[in-house]
């Protein structure tokens, strides 16, 4: 069943922002923090919420940090625990935190069907296409074609970049044990990972992720928002 509009909690410390627009539109869902030492994402989506970030149409899902633990350890996983992001779909009685927690943002997503699932990532090796794997600066997508929405975005992305070091591209990197590709797989939604580069300053990725979400949330319509 659907969330209701408000604030409820996938566990205790993790909270679901559901935000309900006057007006009919698509469904999108952000997350960040499934690996607790990426944290632009997480201080993105927590200051967009504090400004007051509301649809203008359709369905917004904000979950600023999937995974409190490793983000209280600054750690891509939590002490002991495993890669959140690789325990996808999950298990309700797995003995493992993050297979009961995988097995919990499924069942939300099976039940909201969003039209757009965008995960929030760091990476600490900056994109070329001559190192695999490597992600900065990249909207990853899974699936072929492209989606035209990556294009779209990164498009915009570039002509906001403040220099060349912050050249955006679109990267196909599928990987099947990846949550994003599993809920493509599930629910067919268009999945984006955002990956930002570590490279530059927390303050500025914090900015870059927050564009990188309204761009999403424009280009799939939940979200009016001009650049200028």
């Amino acid at each position: 069943m659907p969330l209701s509009n408000g604030v409820t909690f996938l566990t205790p410390t993790v909270p679901v922002h559901v935000m309900d627009a006057d007006t009919a539109g698509p469904t999108a869902l952000i997350q960040a923090g499934i690996h607790g030492d990426e944290v632009g994402g997480v201080h993105a989506l927590e200051e967009m919420l504090e400004a007051g970030i509301r649809p203008t149409r359709g369905r917004l899902i904000v979950i600023p940090t999937m995974n409190r633990p490793a983000y209280r350890a600054r750690e891509r996983a939590a002490p002991g625990g495993l890669d959140l992001n690789r325990c996808f779909p999950g298990d309700a009685a797995g003995e493992a935190r993050e297979h009961r927690l995988a097995r919990l943002f499924m069942d939300l997503v099976e039940d909201e069907r969003p039209d757009l699932m965008a995960t929030l990532h760091e990476s600490k090796k900056r994109y070329s296409p001559e190192v695999t794997p490597s992600f900065g600066q990249t909207l990853v997508y899974g699936v072929q074609p492209i989606p035209p929405i990556v294009e779209r975005a990164v498009a915009r992305l570039e002509e906001r970049k403040a220099n060349a070091e912050e050249t955006w591209a679109a990267q196909h990197y599928p990987v099947a044990t990846s949550s994003t590709e599993v809920i493509v797989d599930a629910i067919g939604c268009v999945g984006i990972c955002v990956e930002t580069w570590m490279g530059f300053e927390e303050r500025r990725r914090i900015e870059m992720q927050k564009d990188v979400v309204r761009i999403l949330l424009d280009e799939i319509g939940v979200l009016d928002w001009s650049e200028r």
